[in-house]
């Protein structure tokens, strides 16, 4: 296990510069302080180069954003997720969310302060004199960030304003348009492109956590994907399918903090469970962990609202078994419920536990029905006996954000839409389907595809935005507000909504943008 994370190092101010100008007519008090940061003074060394970037990427860690409240935008809007009660947290989930929402506001915010850091890396890092190959590699993960960020606020926005120069270099920033999405898709694809040619295929291990080349390539394929774009997704995906990533030996490690940054990821967000606490921001002394937890657990581990799996969930892995006759150990990583079945697997039986290792009965009841989540929580190596047993961010575990399995589905998702049930489509699915000890397909139709994707990723932040790409959210859960009924089910909808509003301060604060369709 590594034990340093790029999160170590956040403990840095980062790069947002404040100017005051004070007029006094007494020229004693007319003085400048050597000790404020400004552009002149900073962006000189190599050393703050590295400052520069690291502050990039530490709004990821921020509770705004993956740290917590990222997950509302994206597991709780799915067809996975029922959420319970009706707040500001689950009102995006079940199409009633406001433009006035915090929700709403923090993580477009968060989103937009890694978009202003890595603009700052990028007008700023090549005037500096330092090691060429470091200073490309830098520059490589501020296009990453970037375009990472585009990508997140383009597929929860649609309608967001295109920054790609520090807001100092704008002569009016509070006239910005928002941009046709069509020109953020293809920054996001420029930036991504930049990012493949500067950054290392690998970091020391002092920098674990920091993005390489193949993390822009397989982002890369993931745009062209979205976009429908199948031949040039296909041709991105096989470039990180040479050897370099490989499927972990055990399903189940991909969600604990004991193997982090295992040889099938691709990119991470590194959270560190370090003691502190606060709320809100990047800054140093406030916690960097798994805030999200709360969000997952199950009834009685959480003091939050929380929520519930839809059954049919469930039932997608009642739907086959494995090799042997067993219930896919993928079930019981991801879901706890009622059930005494259990599976070999990798050498020992898993059966549906949650913190404590408590049986369903023993957690809630002999006879419940409901389904909560398990992934992520990692009670079994960690020995948690609660989601908050340290405090808000008590668990270091990593939020994966692309791993090879993922890279495999997409590519047999992009191969099946070129050439239908080929071999190689067959191939990369079926060897997902056998780490999990699933029988091979013979032959697998879009269907097969969507079914795996849920089998193998779900609460992993993609299954919305799956249904959003295929234009499946009014047929899939708009259509079903049983999926919702832990809130307010469905009825909220309006054309648009699979969108979230766009904040209402900074429609207040800009005459050029409008406000999203439905809202």
């Amino acid at each position: 296990m590594y034990t340093i994370k790029i999160s170590k190092r956040v403990l840095i101010v980062f790069i947002g510069m404040l100017f005051y100008t004070i007029s006094c007519s007494d020229d004693i008090l007319d003085q400048t302080n050597p000790n404020v940061i400004t552009p002149n003074s900073f962006w000189n060394t190599e050393e703050d180069a590295e400052k520069g970037i690291i502050g990039a990427y530490s709004p990821f860690t921020n509770i705004w954003y993956y740290t917590r409240f990222e997950i509302f935008t994206s597991d709780y809007r799915d067809d996975v997720v029922n959420g319970f009660n009706t707040s500001e947290r689950t009102a995006v989930g079940y199409f009633s969310g406001t433009s006035e929402s915090n929700a709403t506001f923090w993580v477009w915010s968060a989103m937009y302060q890694c978009v202003t850091r890595a603009n700052e890396v990028l007008f700023n890092v090549p005037n500096i004199e330092m090691d060429a190959d470091y200073k490309d590699n830098i520059l490589g993960e501020a296009y990453f960030i970037r375009a990472f960020n585009y990508f997140n606020l383009v597929n929860n926005w649609l309608n967001v304003p295109l920054i790609t120069t520090p807001i100092s270099e704008i002569e009016q920033p509070n006239l910005i348009e928002q941009a046709d999405p069509a020109e953020v898709w293809a920054l996001i694809e420029s930036d991504l492109k930049n990012a493949q040619a500067l950054l290392p295929d690998s970091w020391s291990a002092d920098d674990i956590g920091r993005v390489t080349s193949g993390a822009a390539t397989g982002m890369l394929g993931k745009v062209f994907l979205y976009q429908e774009k199948y031949a040039e997704a296909k041709a991105e995906f096989e470039k990180v399918m040479d050897g370099r990533y490989q499927l972990a030996e055990d399903y189940t490690h991909n969600f604990t903090e004991a193997y982090e940054n295992n040889v099938e990821s691709l990119f991470e967000i590194q959270l560190i469970s370090d003691g502190n606490s606060g709320w809100g921001a990047d800054a140093p002394g406030v916690g960097k962990g798994a805030a999200f937890q709360p969000d997952l657990a199950p009834k009685g581990f959480t003091n939050q609202d929380g929520m519930r799996i839809n059954e049919w969930v469930l039932d997608l892995y009642n739907d086959e078994t494995t090799v042997n006759g067993e219930m896919d150990p993928r079930a019981f990583a991801t879901l706890f419920f009622n059930s005494n079945d259990s599976t070999e697997y990798r050498g020992r039986y898993l059966k549906s536990r949650t913190y404590g290792n408590k049986t369903y009965a023993e957690a809630l009841s002999e006879d419940g029905t409901d389904i909560f989540a398990n992934k992520y929580l990692d009670w079994e190596y960690n020995g948690f006996t609660e989601s908050q047993q340290l405090g808000w961010y008590g668990s270091g575990n990593n939020v994966r954000i692309l791993r090879y399995a993922d890279i495999l589905l997409m590519f047999a998702e992009a191969e099946f839409m070129l050439n239908g049930s080929s071999q190689a489509a067959l191939d990369a699915i079926n060897q997902v389907r056998e780490r999990a000890d699933m029988p091979p397909h013979a032959s697998i139709t879009m269907q097969d595809i969507e079914d795996e994707r849920v089998k193998e990723l779900s609460l992993e932040r993609t299954r919305y935005f799956d249904l959003l790409r295929w234009d499946r959210v009014v047929e899939r859960i708009v259509n079903n507000p049983e999926l919702k009924s832990e809130s307010a089910g469905t009825s909220a909808y309006k054309a648009g909504r699979e969108y979230i509003a766009i904040p209402q301060n900074e429609i207040d604060g800009n005459p050029n943008f409008k406000q999203n369709p439905g809202y």
